[in-house]
């Protein structure tokens, strides 16, 4: 799930970039919820890990190399991934990339809290059981394009910026948007008024229903 508050902005001294990286191995968990805290940067997920984290960070400000934390109760497990420090978003000369590799082999929901900057999230192999987006400034990709595996849900929550969703075509889509938003671009799905569908929706036994929230520019959604 991705999330985002209001937005503050000030000037950080930044340094040499630096890098690391961090390496979870599967266990015995039937379910992972995963929850991402990045206030400004570019962040980029991807479904190709074998692991089921594997993740390079790029920084210069030392401070905020992320913090990672994974913990396990019963048959879940619970991966965090944060930037340290207060919830400001810092303009100037700073650097702060994420790059995440999840895993396809185990059921996951995603919570995701993004400040300001580019998203690019490519989950379609994932075997997604919800999906939660918090915006803020900037840009969002969030492409869910593959075997829908479960039924789950998607919601978006504006910031300011554009957002696109690309949809699988093939699979039974609902969608709505509330509230705030500038324009709004549809392509693939039908206006059944108040909400978009695809062909398969009444019919599907797997379905993706998508809610877009206020506040943001401009959100398309594809299914193609």
């Amino acid at each position: 799930m991705i999330g985002l508050s209001a937005c503050v902005f000030h000037t950080k001294n930044s340094g040499v970039l630096e890098y690391s990286s961090k390496t979870i191995e599967p266990d015995a968990s039937e379910i992972v919820h995963v929850n991402l805290h990045m206030g400004a940067g570019e962040l980029r997920v991807i479904d190709t890990s074998q692991a089921l984290l594997r993740a390079d960070f790029a920084f210069n400000v030392p401070e905020w190399k992320p913090e990672v934390r994974y913990t396990t109760a019963g048959k879940a497990g619970n991966l965090s991934i944060s930037q340290p420090g207060r919830t400001h978003n810092y303009i100037g000369s700073t650097k702060y990339r994420w790059d995440l590799q999840l895993s396809n082999k185990v059921p996951m929901d995603l919570q995701v809290h993004f400040g300001a900057g580019e998203g690019r999230l490519d989950l379609g192999s994932l075997q997604l059981r919800g999906v939660d987006v918090n915006m803020g400034v900037g840009k969002l990709d969030l492409d869910l394009r593959g075997a829908v595996k479960h039924s789950y849900s998607v919601t978006v929550h504006g910031g300011v910026g554009e957002a696109t969703l690309r949809l699988p075509a093939d699979a039974g889509i609902y969608a709505e948007a509330h509230g705030g938003i500038g324009a709004i671009n549809v392509r693939g799905l039908q206006n059944r008024g108040g909400y978009w569908a695809s062909d398969a929706w009444d019919k599907a036994e797997n379905r993706i229903r998508v809610e877009v929230h206020g506040g943001i520019g401009e959100i398309r959604l594809i299914a193609d």
